[in-house]
């Protein structure tokens, strides 16, 4: 079944970095975007513009999900881009990394609601519309730490394992549907939230290089697509040759 006419995706997390290359990699596929972001609202505001000058229709769209903010970016998204949202792009991500041993609650618990919990309930509340429509593509933003070990990062890659297990079970209890579950593994990306460990981290990689966004929307940009209809709850490594 092609792509029902004027179908939204919903981006989170995605005012910069990988999220805002998602977000215009699906906008040139013809998906009409909502652009989530928490905080960087001029970054939002610019990824929306490029989308826009570029032919597409974009929104930016405030909501910490951390928090609770799942309904109303749905019904906003619905409403400003004039489709149900058939897309859910679970991008949106943080870190605090330490050794275990020194990992407290409050940080523990920030990186899995964010990370994972929040991915959950986005993830509960996009199959609505997606059932209804007998159409519907998730992907999560997953990491090669999730099964790789990764000193110092614990909660995170708890999460991102989780994240991984997330999708494979959904992907089963939707693929009669039409609905499609998948999650990309991205390596080391040179992001923002990345540029502090970039010296101590290339040499690992066996391209010897970072990965660009880009890279990683373009996975997004086939999981996503009607040409990926028969591909679901699988994980897409972008790493470099890191999981290798």
């Amino acid at each position: 079944m092609p792509r029902p006419e004027g179908a939204v995706a919903l981006v989170t997390g995605a005012s910069k970095g990988i999220g805002a290359a998602i977000a215009q990699a699906l906008a040139a596929d013809g998906w009409r975007v909502a652009v989530n972001y928490r905080s960087d609202e001029a970054g939002a505001n610019a990824i929306v513009s490029a989308i826009e000058d570029a032919g597409g229709r974009a929104v930016a769209l405030h909501g910490d999900i951390a928090n609770g903010a799942v309904d109303g970016l749905f019904t906003k998204a619905e409403d400003a881009l004039g489709g149900p949202v058939l897309a859910l792009v679970n991008n949106a991500g943080v870190r605090a990394d330490n050794l275990a041993i020194q990992i407290d609650d409050a940080d523990w618990d920030n990186v899995l609601n964010t990370n994972l919990s929040a991915a959950f309930r986005l993830t509960k509340r996009s199959l609505k519309p997606m059932l209804r429509a007998r159409y519907g593509r998730i992907v999560n933003v997953a990491s090669v730490v999730g099964p790789r070990a990764n000193a110092g990062q614990a909660n995170y890659a708890a999460a991102k394992a989780g994240l991984i297990g997330l999708t494979k079970t959904v992907s089963h209890e939707v693929a009669r549907r039409g609905i499609t579950v998948n999650a990309v593994a991205p390596g080391f990306i040179e992001t923002d939230m990345t540029k502090d460990m970039l010296d101590d981290v290339v040499k690992a990689i066996p391209a010897r290089r970072a990965g660009q966004p880009e890279e990683v929307a373009a996975a997004v940009r086939f999981l996503a697509s009607d040409d990926a209809a028969y591909v679901t709850g699988t994980t897409l490594f972008v790493d470099g040759g890191m999981s290798a």
